[in-house]
């Protein structure tokens, strides 16, 4: 009978076997990040991934586990298992595509593929396969192959297909049953340990691919998707209560109520003008790069510009709510998720419709992503013009029309809309894939060159909105404001998921309405993307009592910082220090002062804090 425990032991060398191999391969894809790291370090990866790996081996063991049970207490004395190679092979095959996905996931969003990845492909399969049409298809394919014949093979020689049972005592049957069902349940649990297992086991690095690498794929995805169900509690407790609520409003409550007027009237039209993955590393001004943002660089010296603003995110989902409705990121969710608590979000929209305002969004893309549509709709946009409202399929990519066709459809929308109007658009042209209705700029050598040349036909784009929206009379009552959604890693490629440059965007108020002493004014405070609803509304003299979240950037007396975060990330960031921290790991991943452990900390407690208490109020919502 103790022989037949041979299938198991087999059976978790294999799978055991078949996570070092995928492992091994995601650290060759990103070994050129690897470069400065011991290779000890490295190697203690497949070490610190064990428990993980044998939690996950253990849940792809329960159905094995049952089926020897069944037998063993049924008292047979051969049972013919053909069907395990079957069963392990449909695993294998889920796990390889899981894997490249992953390599994929991992390379475009810093994080390993998780619930809201899912979601993406199942909920909005076209805007996946778009997002994923800039991925190295060869390599993927190739990678696929690979990781499916390696686990093939090891399962023909490693994984029994055959079990022989001796003749033994049912009592003693009994017992070796309760203990492989206890066995198995402490493996799945991770021990004895007081906490069950988490990702967190897998975290021994400062080197933070080490730690994905580390943590299994597989069982990330299955906590992640749990977790993602998950909106009674906070995982985020770190300070007492009372402590971080009293931190947070120490940070919006400025020592006096005043703003800096740079507006020649109190009720302008409004145009938003949301970029997509505009960076501050593509302009010359922030980036120092040549080239790629020239029309928009020459805005600057003739607006107001905020040079020191960080994005709320890393994605549009995050960046739109972070815009348009002043709301911080949840860190590990997105409260998109959850209409019935977005509905409860204020909105800029909102405000400027009670103010008599006439109300537009134009999207070239599909407005049902990621709920834009139920947020739009339910925060008072009258019009809504998204791909479904254009004929015809020219000047179309993956995603939806081209950013020049939606410039020229919201103006011509805009000439006939009675004023005062707010008018957002959300562009897409320099989304993944980058694809371009004509000639690239900078070529399509690779992915750095696609983004940059998209940046460019974007930004020649609102150049091309501009000159003709001059001819309407409508403009010269006009405030334009330009945010990016998000920042990127490209085009430097030199921007971790948890560094503070990869969340530093432009914000730029221009048009005729700004006092002409203000205009080519740089504002160099730190300021956050969720800081535009109070500063736009200041202006008008229309309360922002309802933002909690969002500051006065041109109040001098307003405390300068922002609060940015990633799944499971975030960071904090004022005048003095920024600070970024892996609420998994527990460990600091960016300290701009690390010599300063006095003020480190204090930063770090206003991340915590922040953190905490805007999801206690997502809770509640």
């Amino acid at each position: 009978m103790l022989k037949s425990l041979l299938f198991f032991l087999r059976f978790f060398l294999f799978w055991l076997l078949f996570f070092f191999v995928d492992r091994l391969i995601f650290i060759l894809i990103y070994h050129d990040k690897l470069t400065t790291v011991p290779f000890k370090e490295t190697a203690a990866t497949f070490y610190h991934a064990i428990p993980l790996d044998l939690s996950m081996t253990a849940y792809i063991a329960v159905i094995p586990l049952l089926s020897y049970i069944f037998w063993l207490l049924n008292g047979r004395k051969v049972v013919e298992l053909k069907w395990i190679s079957i069963y392990n092979l449909v695993l294998v095959f889920a796990c390889s595509v899981l894997s490249v996905v992953n390599f994929n996931i991992y390379r475009e969003w810093g994080s390993k593929v998780n619930a809201k990845a899912m979601s993406f492909a199942f909920n909005s399969p076209t805007e996946a396969m778009a997002s994923s049409a800039s991925s190295p298809i060869g390599l993927s394919i190739s990678l696929l192959i690979l990781l499916f014949v390696i686990g093939f093979f090891l399962q023909r020689y490693m994984v029994s297909r055959k079990l022989s049972f001796t003749q033994s005592p049912i009592w003693l049957r009994a017992i070796l049953c309760v203990a492989l069902l206890f066995g198995n349940f402490l493996l799945i649990r991770g021990g004895l340990r007081g906490s069950p297992i988490t990702q967190s086991m897998g975290y021994f690095s400062k080197e933070q691919l080490l730690n994905n690498a580390s943590v299994n794929t597989e069982w990330n995805l299955i906590s992640s998707v749990l977790a993602s169900k998950m909106t009674k509690n906070n995982p985020y407790l770190y300070l007492d209560s009372k402590e971080a609520e009293n931190k947070i409003k120490d940070l919006y409550t400025p020592t006096k109520d005043s703003t800096i007027h740079i507006l020649n009237t109190k009720r302008p039209n409004v145009v938003l003008v949301i970029i997509e993955s505009f960076t501050a590393d593509l302009t010359k001004t922030l980036g120092n790069e040549d080239g790629i943002t020239p029309h928009f660089d020459t805005l600057i010296n003739k607006g107001v510009f905020f040079s020191q603003i960080y994005s709320a995110g890393n994605r549009t989902d995050k960046g739109l709510i972070g815009t348009l409705a002043g709301f911080p990121t949840l860190a590990s969710g997105s409260i998109v998720k959850w209409p019935e608590k977005m509905q409860k979000l204020p909105a800029i929209s909102q405000s400027l419709l009670n103010n008599g305002y006439k109300t537009s969004f134009f999207y070239g893309g599909e407005s049902e992503f990621d709920n834009y549509k139920a947020f739009i709709l339910s925060h008072n946009y009258q019009k809504l013009v998204d791909k479904n409202n254009f004929e015809g399929n020219n000047m179309k990519t993956i995603w939806g029309k081209y950013d020049e066709v939606v410039f020229d459809r919201q103006l011509n929308d805009l000439n006939k809309e009675k004023q005062p109007f707010f008018s957002t658009i959300l562009t897409l042209t320099n989304h993944e894939p980058y694809f371009l209705p004509g000639t690239s700029k900078f070529g399509k050598a690779d992915n750095a060159a696609k983004f940059k040349s998209t940046a460019y036909y974007t930004d020649s784009c609102i150049n091309a909105f501009l000159t003709n929206a001059k001819k309407q009379p409508w403009y010269k009552n006009t405030l334009f404001v330009f945010v990016a959604d998000h920042g990127h890693s490209l085009p430097k490629n030199n921007n971790e998921i948890s560094s503070p440059q990869r969340y530093h965007i432009p914000l730029l108020f221009f048009g005729d309405v700004i006092k002409d002493e203000f205009k080519g004014r740089q504002f160099d405070n730190v300021g956050s993307q969720t800081d535009i609803a109070a500063t736009l509304l200041s202006q008008m003299d229309i309360p922002t009592k309802q933002f909690t979240w969002s500051k006065n950037l041109l109040n001098p007396y307003s405390k300068p910082f922002a609060f940015f975060s990633w799944d499971n990330g975030m960071g904090f960031i004022d005048n003095k220090q920024c600070v970024t921290f892996d609420n998994v790991g527990k460990m600091v991943l960016y300290n701009s002062n690390d010599k300063n452990v006095d003020q480190t900390s204090i930063t770090l407690n206003y991340a915590k804090a922040y953190l905490q208490t805007v999801y206690r109020q997502f809770i509640e919502f």
